[in-house]
């Protein structure tokens, strides 16, 4: 998931000139429509803490999961068993795998910037030339 290469420096810093070879992933800020769900039990039979099930509630809901793959979802519900061996069990050093995990789902702001992840209000849309636009969209309107 993260993006090889360095963090891109602010405008007017950068030592070189050339397009960059990445930019950031534009995802529409609204909670992912289609989000999993958590198994009923841990993988040990066990039941889920409340705060791994808060957890999930929020990373399943998080706007990027949507460009999520199956590899992406196991590797969040492992994350959810580091959280469940926290939480429940005591295992404090399960807390640094925890914080690395997170930081790798792109749970805050900052973990999304190393990421290259960018949330955009819904009706910003780029255009063909790169230029930003107010765009109605259509799926707004179907069903009437």
């Amino acid at each position: 998931m993260p993006v090889t290469g360095r963090k891109p420096k602010p405008a007017g810093q950068a030592v070189t000139r050339h397009p960059l070879q990445h930019d950031f992933v534009e995802v529409e800020d609204r909670p992912n429509p289609h989000p999993r769900r958590l198994p009923a039990k841990r993988p040990s039979g066990g039941d889920w803490p409340a705060e791994t099930k808060t957890w999930w509630q929020a990373v399943a809901a998080m706007p990027h999961s949507v460009l999520w793959s199956e590899s992406d979802w196991a590797y969040a519900l492992e994350t959810a068993e580091v959280s469940a061996r926290f939480y429940a069990d005591g295992n404090t050093q399960a807390a640094t795998e925890l914080r690395n995990r997170d930081k790798v789902l792109g749970l805050t702001w900052d973990s999304r910037r190393g990421l290259r992840i960018r949330y955009v209000p819904k009706t910003v849309v780029k255009d063909e030339i790169g230029g930003v636009g107010n765009v109605t969209r259509l799926d707004d309107y179907r069903n009437l």
